[in-house]
């Protein structure tokens, strides 16, 4: 089992925590793509408080990465964290089906969030943990492509039950409970993480410190926290879509479109950067990211909806397991769990102003303002990241 899907060290734990991150996204895409609408079209909310709610949850509960992480280093624990923050999220579920105001989806995205606040930075430590040096992209776009096949499944099963149940959503939001308790058993019963040694000096153990990592891991904190800023929630693509006449009931099916294509471009793109360097398949993420925010602010024809949606989920593919896999070549093997805490927290912080500000120049500039501002950063931020790659000294092949 050491070498197991070819990951090397201790394979089972990163084909397991796949497995987790599988069932809990069935269970969080079957109600994320209809929050928004529901929020729009049953509680009659304006996108500035949409963007509000979504910035306080993803944010507030973002701050609790770092602590978890530096937590879990501290106490040399991840499975119980990881267990506690899948709970919590599969627990909230019920607020959202119950909800008669947005303040009551605000606490649902609030605690959903905070589970994930929680659960992150230890999950992503074990990832790191198990996997040869030389297969981290591998490994993490392995977890990447489990964890949006499970948003292929939850929307597609959302779009089956808005159907059958004539687009009932808090019955969906009821039945969303179930995949996420068999990700909380999955972890209790086949995880498994080697106990590290305890010291009974508090000198010698993990503090939450920048003294612990160098330029390299604050300045690539920095541009990631700058691109983040711009990345406003997907629910306004979401919006977008149904702006330019994309049907209600389709919703579910062109954010199946993305997660599908996310799913299927995580492994060949962890391979591919294992292979021709990490830094690569980043900078060229940022450009496509800024390309398809453009469209979504000059297009009004939901023929090309479909197309940037699919395109995407391919930047996703090319970018979200890379980064965490190139950082994980950056950062001391004492405190992984601390610095991806640090760095989801900055991206979760960054969140906050990214959706409010995007909300904001929607209702009172024009949708389109939203995206040009994402593009824009994007931009900035690969020109920062070609800084570092210059600055940064000559890395093995695969970084």
């Amino acid at each position: 089992m050491r070498k197991f899907f070819g990951f090397g060290k201790d394979g089972k734990n990163i084909f397991i925590a796949g497995l987790v991150s599988f069932f809990m996204d069935i269970s969080s895409e079957m109600i994320y793509p209809l929050v928004p609408l529901f929020l729009a079209n049953v509680l009659g909310i304006n996108k500035t408080t949409i963007g509000l709610i979504e910035g306080i949850a993803e944010s507030t509960a973002s701050l609790l990465k770092v602590f978890s992480g530096w937590f879990s280093d501290r106490l040399g624990n991840r499975k119980w964290f990881m267990a506690a923050g899948y709970s919590i999220s599969t627990l909230s579920r019920p607020i959202v089906a119950l909800a008669t105001g947005w303040q009551h989806v605000m606490a649902f995205r609030f605690m959903d969030r905070f589970g994930k606040g929680i659960r992150t930075a230890p999950r992503d430590a074990i990832i790191a943990e198990s996997a040869d040096i030389t297969h981290l992209g591998r490994a993490f776009g392995f977890h990447r492509s489990m964890d949006t096949m499970g948003a292929v499944i939850g929307p597609a099963i959302a779009f089956f039950l808005l159907v059958i149940l004539s687009n009932n959503y808090r019955s969906i939001f009821w039945l969303s409970m179930i995949p996420g308790v068999i990700a909380v058993l999955l972890i209790i019963f086949f995880i498994r993480e080697k106990k590290k040694f305890s010291t009974d000096h508090p000198s010698e153990k993990p503090k939450l410190t920048w003294k612990h990592f160098d330029w390299r891991f604050k300045f690539f904190v920095i541009i990631a926290g700058i691109f983040a800023i711009g990345n406003s929630s997907d629910v306004f693509l979401i919006l977008r879509a149904q702006q330019t006449g994309v049907p209600t009931a389709m919703i579910p099916v062109i954010y199946l479109l993305f997660n599908l294509i996310y799913s299927i471009s995580s492994i060949p793109a962890g391979m591919m950067a294992d292979r021709f360097g990490k830094k690569r398949v980043i900078f060229w993420g940022f450009v496509l990211f800024a390309l398809l925010y453009y469209g979504f602010g000059v297009t009004s024809d939901q023929r090309i909806i479909w197309l940037l949606f699919g395109l995407y989920g391919l930047f996703m593919g090319l970018t979200e397991g890379i980064q965490k896999a190139f950082l994980a070549t950056i950062i001391p093997s004492d405190f992984k769990a601390t610095a991806f805490g640090v760095y989801n927290t900055a991206i979760g912080l960054a969140m906050f102003p990214a959706s409010l500000f995007g909300g904001w120049l929607w209702d009172n500039i024009s949708p389109a303002a939203t995206f040009y501002f994402g593009a824009t950063t994007a931009i900035l931020s690969a020109m920062l990241f070609i800084v570092f790659i210059i600055t940064i000294k000559p890395t093995p092949k695969g970084m």
